[in-house]
């Protein structure tokens, strides 16, 4: 017989792929081991993130190892020349975690991104391997993963990545965050209950206003579960959570204060003034904790807003200062009034923006999540 009958003695770059064979095995046993639950929703601005953090802070303080991730940045924000979604910074910072962001948020949703995708310079099995190569290392000795969906569920068909192709892909639990108005959204939820499959763990129906309540416990509920769908929670709307004060958003607008009695109210839609006097009264008259938006120079827009209860600030577009007669008005009356340099397009576009993305988010806003869900959600079911 030769020698070359006998094991030959390993060398080094056996032992170095050993190593690493070795190492992802571990890692992918570390991830079998974590439970991961993906909180997705059916539009944009329902409180998922809040939910998000809220259920991991909650089995954080149940004595469990919690992990975040949001696989498609939707929330976009400029930051030093990158795109960012802000949800990943505040749970990073809210949870403690040392993660990084690029593994929090390994895909930016972003109109750039899709230009790229149409145009073939991101391919949907590489973004795939991005995306889970991210949660194996995120998820590495966590007991629980809280994966954020992005924006609403269907989001990510382009590249394969929709919220149900990621759960596929993380084996994770869906929850179903929901708004409920009127009985045609469960169209909605039922929609989205196709899509998730067995995978849908339940629903919480967030920010439900008061004159929808009593039906959607009474009727909706019980629809739900006899279709095999669970209601884990139904959480009632809370100004605080649902809008932002004018003092926030005249910050965030970089507007100047001309009225500032009544700066502590709340505002939650905006109606933009560019009709007739009698026209834009009996709008006004309709509307709820609005904001008007229109010109520094429209004094007749002005005086329908100030006689309608449910406008609760003026937005001046143009820089235009309005007369001391409607200032003097909007004083009596407690109704601040704003004034912007921007022309109204801009103004509108940046104020539902403000709306959209919300002042609330933040560890305030947590807190109160987590009481929401702890008094009106069965957590437990949640978590599982």
């Amino acid at each position: 017989m030769t020698d070359t009958d006998s094991d030959p003695t390993p060398t080094d770059a056996d032992r170095e792929t050993t190593t690493e064979t070795d190492s992802t095995s571990s890692a992918t046993e570390a991830v079998d081991d974590t439970d991961t639950l993906l909180v997705s929703s059916l539009a944009e601005s329902t409180g998922k993130t809040a939910i998000t953090l809220a259920l991991a802070r909650l089995a954080q303080s149940a004595g469990d190892s919690v992990g975040y991730m949001k696989p498609k940045g939707t929330r976009l924000q400029s930051n030093v020349g990158k795109t960012l979604d802000e949800d990943p910074l505040l749970a990073r910072e809210l949870l403690e975690l040392e993660a990084e962001i690029h593994d929090l948020e390994p895909v930016v949703y972003s109109p750039t991104f899709i230009e790229q995708v149409i145009r073939g310079r991101e391919t949907p099995d590489e973004l795939r391997e991005r995306v889970q190569d991210a949660f194996t290392t995120l998820a590495a000795d966590h007991d629980r993963m809280f994966v954020e969906g992005g924006g609403r569920y269907d989001i990510g068909q382009l590249v394969d990545l929709t919220d149900a192709d990621i759960a596929d892909l993380f084996d994770a639990r869906v929850l179903l965050v929901a708004s409920y108005e009127i009985p045609g959204d469960i169209d909605d939820v039922l929609a989205a209950a196709e899509q998730f499959g067995d995978r849908l763990a339940g629903v919480v129906f967030n920010d439900v206003p008061d004159a929808a309540y009593d039906q959607l416990e009474t009727d909706v509920v019980p629809f739900l579960e006899g279709q095999g769908i669970p209601v884990h929670g139904v959480l009632p709307s809370e100004r605080e959570l649902s809008g932002v004060t004018v003092t926030d958003l005249a910050d965030e607008l970089g507007a100047t204060m001309l009225v500032d009695e009544g700066q502590d109210s709340y505002v939650e839609r905006f109606s933009v003034g560019a009709m007739g006097a009698d026209s834009a009264l009996r709008r006004f008259r309709r509307t709820k904790d609005a904001a008007v938006i229109t010109g520094g120079d429209r004094a007749e827009i002005h005086t329908a807003a100030l006689e309608a209860p449910g406008v609760r600030c003026l937005i001046l577009t143009g820089g235009h200062r309005p007369s001391g007669t409607i200032l003097g008005q909007a004083s009596d009356k407690g109704v601040p009034i704003l004034s912007v340099q921007t022309d109204t397009l801009a103004t509108v576009e940046r104020a539902e923006d403000v709306i959209r993305s919300g002042r609330t988010r933040d560890a305030e806003t947590v807190d109160r999540m987590e009481q929401l869900l702890s008094d009106h959600a069965a957590v437990d079911s949640i978590l599982g």
